[in-house]
């Protein structure tokens, strides 16, 4: 089996046991995650299973989406209600003054990632520096967010908001920037991505779905197929004999290519509109090399 398949990602998990629980589910070896979620968080994890695992490198990131509950009064280390709680307070702060600050932040803005993140310093995960006690100086990163609404308010310190944002996009620092500037503090005390690499809510099971999707044997059903998620690059379709050389691991001459439109990634399909794999040509190239092939 080979393609993707978008788990709805529960809640106290890292996206790595997510990752091992549906190669259990499923019997399957080869799979690996998209991008990572935190444990608190739930929602849309693409999943790579089977040759599809060899593209990771080419997935289009895409904007994100998220809906988070931002808890005023409360700042901790993690930037989440995770993490050890720094500062508490009371607060009153308006469903008005709340957006006014909000909506700063929409737009192209730099962000400081959390010390309790993935991104790397000399070599190191600022993560494993944190759990050291460690805090070390982080360099502001430029992201965008596209749009950020306020959905609800379900308590009186809590704002329910649906935010669409760049990849790279730390909800967890925008909540802390938030309470930052509303001089309260805050942290994030729920979170759930709703749209990532191409997939929505909609597209997601849950483990639960999927243990009956494998007993039914419907499994197959519910892969999407690689090149789908690859759809960003152009196609060209090749004939019989260049489809045998592709394979084998040869390149093509470009002038013989239907389709093709000058440098950069294709998706290279068969004469039997199979696909094949990607192919690359640089600048000034007059052949289309291997940049992965399909191996099912």
């Amino acid at each position: 089996m080979t393609g993707f398949i978008c788990i709805d990602k529960p809640e106290g998990i890292t996206s790595f046991t997510a990752v091992n629980k549906l190669r259990r589910i499923c019997g399957i070896k080869k799979a690996g995650h998209t991008g990572t979620l935190d444990p608190m968080a739930t929602g849309v994890l693409p999943i790579m299973i089977g040759g599809a695992t060899r593209f990771s490198e080419f997935i289009p990131t895409h904007d994100k989406a998220y809906e988070a509950d931002i808890l005023l009064g409360t700042a901790t280390d993690s930037y989440d209600i995770t993490g050890e709680v720094l500062s508490q307070k009371d607060v009153s702060v308006s469903y008005d003054e709340f957006k006014a600050v909000l909506d700063t932040f929409v737009g192209e803005i730099q962000q400081y990632p959390p010390m309790y993140s993935a991104v790397s310093k000399d070599g190191v995960r600022l993560y494993k520096l944190a759990r050291q006690g460690i805090t070390v100086e982080r360099e502001a990163r430029t992201i965008r967010i596209n749009s950020a609404e306020i959905l609800a308010q379900p308590q009186k310190n809590v704002f329910t908001v649906a935010v669409s944002c760049s990849a790279g996009t730390y909800i967890r620092s925008l909540a802390s920037d938030i309470g930052e500037k509303l001089g309260c503090g805050a942290c994030l005390s729920r979170l759930r991505r709703t749209y990532a690499n191409g997939f929505t809510l909609e597209d997601c099971v849950t483990f639960e779905e999927l243990e009956q999707i494998v007993e039914s044997g419907e499994l197959e059903d519910k892969i999407k197929a690689t090149d789908s998620v690859l759809d960003v690059y152009p196609k060209v379709k090749v004939t019989e004999a260049q489809s045998k050389r592709f394979s084998n691991g040869g390149g093509l001459f470009t002038q013989r290519i239907r389709g093709f439109k000058g440098s950069g990634i294709y998706r290279v399909y068969s004469d039997k509109n199979e696909f094949l794999g990607l192919g690359r040509a640089e600048e000034g190239s007059e052949t289309l090399e291997i940049a992965r092939l399909l191996v099912k």
